[in-house]
């Protein structure tokens, strides 16, 4: 019984965690963690981009993050990239919080997820963010911007995650 209410549980999250649907078009403006500007225009680069919204303070986000970097290096030839997106390194009136910032420079150093890490603007935050309610949250988009299937609420190990990678591009 606990196992049937916990998949409810899981499939309930999925819901709420993400408004936006699949086939629709994941537009965005920001910048990475160095300060240099990031676009939506980054889909273009590759068939297939993971984007893995995390938070600082979430052990499952960073228990999964080696095996992220791990899935962007052995894909890179399938034209796939891991982009991260760090969900609380706000403050409340909209800028980088420098510890939370300082915390996820030290998460990805140690973690070795050396792939790009926005930080979202308040586009991105009033936008398709703001219904995020659980982290990790990923999602799949094409290299127009589209959404791939549903969002996956929670993390999972980089054989999983290879499985879902397959699948997707082999569509």
């Amino acid at each position: 019984m606990k196992k049937i209410f916990f998949i409810f549980t899981l499939m309930t999250l999925s819901v709420l965690a993400f408004a936006q649907k699949a086939g629709e078009k994941i537009t965005f403006s920001g910048c990475d963690l160095n300060g240099n500007p990031v676009t939506s225009e980054i889909f273009a680069e590759n068939k297939v981009t993971m984007l893995n919204i995390w938070g600082t303070f979430c052990g499952p986000c960073i228990r999964e993050m080696p095996d992220l970097a791990k899935l962007n290096e052995e894909n890179k030839d399938k034209n796939f990239e891991v982009v991260g997106i760090i969900i609380d390194i706000l403050d409340q009136k909209g800028k980088v919080d420098s510890g939370i910032k300082a915390n996820a420079e030290l998460i990805i150093k140690k973690t070795g997820a050396d792939y790009i890490h926005i930080i979202p603007s308040d586009e991105m935050n009033n936008g398709w963010l703001k219904d995020i309610q659980a982290v990790p949250t990923t999602i799949f988009v094409d290299s127009n911007g589209k959404q791939i299937g549903k969002p996956y609420v929670g993390s999972r190990s980089q054989k999983d995650w290879q499985k879902i990678i397959d699948k997707i591009l082999n569509k």
